[in-house]
């Protein structure tokens, strides 16, 4: 399980990113773009991944990280059930809705370095 103390202290970490209120959830935004969201009330969390992306981290456990059933989960947008999803998958679909969200220049301060 990842409690919503451990999202905000993963999602605060990445470069000028902001919480604020989004209706009825909490949300992570960086330059005012929403990249997470955090729904309180039923323990899941929301990001906005590529399609691509979207698609592999639900192969991972398609009860557990799916696309919202609507226009939005084609756009990208993918609940993840925080009761059951674990720590490391969870940091990895978060920092990839960051970098997908996020200004190149922000974003390439957390991407992993490719090659050597």
């Amino acid at each position: 399980m990842v409690t919503l103390d451990t999202f905000r202290k993963v999602a605060q970490a990445f470069p000028e990113v902001t919480e604020e209120a989004h209706f009825e959830k909490i949300s992570f935004r960086v330059k005012k773009r929403i990249f997470a969201t955090y729904d309180v009330e039923n323990k899941r969390a929301c990001v906005k991944l590529s399609e691509i992306d979207q698609d592999v981290f639900s192969s991972a456990d398609r009860t557990i990280i799916y696309p919202v059933s609507n226009k939005w989960g084609k756009q990208g947008w993918t609940l993840i059930e925080m009761k059951s999803v674990h720590k490391n998958l969870f940091i990895a679909a978060l920092t990839t809705a960051y970098c997908e969200v996020a200004p190149k220049k922000l974003a390439d301060q957390i991407r992993p370095i490719d090659g050597n």
